[in-house]
């Protein structure tokens, strides 16, 4: 006589619900940490050192296109290739401001944003008003 074997209970579905629960949980704890961090907004103590010299580097450059399609840098008058050369004579930790007028041609901001890419600057931001 033949044995009759049990059907087996098969798993046609799988509980994901604890897993997006998790996840969701890590991912808010991760956006809120990256924002503090961006923000400058967790407090941190600096170490100290008596051998350190405070170097008085300026941060930020602007570059400034008014409605007439001129150009200054740091208000001065420049032109496109000299403000190249001045743009490529600067470090490319420094960040660039650039402030450009409503009513300037498109094709002026197109320009500077061209240069800024070529000599590989990456720390900009364009001033808007709200």
């Amino acid at each position: 006589m033949a044995k009759l074997k049990k059907p087996r209970k098969r798993f046609d579905e799988i509980n994901v619900i604890p897993f997006i629960d998790i996840m969701l949980v890590l991912l808010v704890m991760v956006l809120t940490t990256a924002t503090f961090v961006n923000q400058g907004i967790i407090p941190i103590e600096l170490p100290e050192a008596k051998a350190s010299k405070k170097e008085d580097t300026k941060q930020e450059v602007t570059v400034y296109v008014n409605a007439k399609g001129e150009m200054f840098f740091e208000k001065e008058r420049v032109d496109l290739k000299s403000l190249e050369t001045k743009l490529a004579a600067l470090s490319k930790e420094q960040t660039v401001v650039l402030r450009s007028d409503k009513e300037s041609r498109f094709q002026d901001f197109v320009s500077v944003m061209d240069i800024l890419k070529r000599l590989k600057h990456e720390q900009m931001y364009i001033v808007t008003k709200e």
